[in-house]
């Protein structure tokens, strides 16, 4: 059983976003953002809820595409609280991440515009 602990949804893909998804970069940036970050960003409207941090453990889900969270960077919530901001390394495997990242593994989403973007916390 999982429990939603925040959502948004797509509100635009920055034209130089799709070749970071590629490469499993995801760059998540809440309205309003500068046009130079939104250019290479997956832009969500801000949480429907109350902020609460990221953990490993948890589930990302974009669209119908889940990712499980296996390290969140010593900023990651921090950043994600004030700026709806987080950057999403997609199997990295032992890959170091900055400390406003959070390391993922999955199957690489394809978001559209509209599409939910979700993090669940697995209940024990």
């Amino acid at each position: 059983m999982t429990q939603a602990m925040w959502e948004s949804s797509v509100a635009r893909i920055g034209k130089d976003a799709v070749e970071l998804f590629e490469g499993g970069i995801f760059i998540l940036f809440a309205e309003p953002v500068p046009d130079a970050l939104a250019e290479v960003s997956l832009v969500h409207h801000g949480p429907s809820r109350e902020f609460a941090p990221i953990e490993a453990g948890d589930e990302l889900c974009i669209g119908e595409t889940c990712l499980a969270i296996e390290e969140v960077g010593s900023r990651a919530n921090e950043n994600f609280r004030v700026l709806g901001h987080i950057v999403v390394y997609l199997n990295i495997g032992d890959g170091e991440i900055l400390p406003g990242a959070v390391k993922a593994t999955g199957p690489v989403p394809v978001p559209a515009v509209g599409d939910r973007i979700v993090i669940h916390r697995k209940e024990v």
